[in-house]
């Protein structure tokens, strides 16, 4: 029997499901992580799309990172750079790929997708030239509307990720976003997707899970 959570986010997530179609995603519920890595690859051809990705730690937790490194799928991964200036090349070629994995920091339920980005790389391929884009994000990234999404984004979200990165940011050492003009700052470019053009180019995920942060 589903726990009340479970009913929660599957309800939830028929509407989710709805209202970003309505707003040109492409739009899925998966209930487990398992359906979710299902999903995802089956927008994937595995003989002609070359596929690559910035931080997605959703997409990680669902296990399509280790699923696209298996070695039968043409990727373009950064983390495999020697040098930085390969890396930044990298994240260059990226916005040619055929497949781009993407994430979400926070989504409304008013059908927004909401990011931040440090160097802008993963919200300029989200935003155009990868034919394809799949994000993957639990249910635990929706909020009610796009001014409390954009708040998690930089209120949760960003601060974590500076921690995760050892980043020298006083939200780092806070916890809270203290609007800083440090060096090491990631709230450096804000995207909010409101309507995918063209339609059905961004492949949304929603799964019945806490994934990300």
């Amino acid at each position: 029997m589903a726990s009340p959570r479970e009913m929660r986010d599957a309800l939830a997530g028929r509407r989710l499901v709805e209202v970003f179609n309505k707003h040109g995603f492409e739009t899925s519920y998966a209930a487990s992580k398992a359906e979710a890595l299902k999903k995802a690859l089956s927008y994937i051809d595995r003989e002609k799309d070359l596929v690559s990705w910035g931080g997605c730690h959703s997409a990680e937790e669902c296990g399509l990172l280790e699923a696209l490194r298996d070695g039968t799928y043409r990727i373009l991964d950064r983390s495999t750079a020697k040098t930085p200036e390969e890396k930044v090349e990298f994240s260059r070629q990226a916005l040619l790929s055929d497949v781009y994995i993407g994430g979400a920091n926070a989504l409304s339920a008013t059908g927004e997708l909401v990011n931040i980005d440090g160097n802008g790389n993963r919200v300029a391929a989200m935003s155009y030239g990868p034919k394809t884009v799949i994000v993957i994000a639990g249910m635990n990234k929706v909020m009610p509307d796009l001014d409390s999404a954009f708040k998690r984004a930089r209120g949760v979200a960003s601060p974590i990720n500076c921690q995760r990165f050892g980043l020298d940011t006083p939200c780092s050492k806070l916890g809270l976003c203290a609007d800083c003009n440090s060096p090491d700052r990631i709230c450096n470019n804000f995207q909010v997707i409101v309507r995918c053009k063209p339609v059905g180019r961004i492949k949304l995920i929603l799964v019945g899970d806490d994934l990300g942060y």
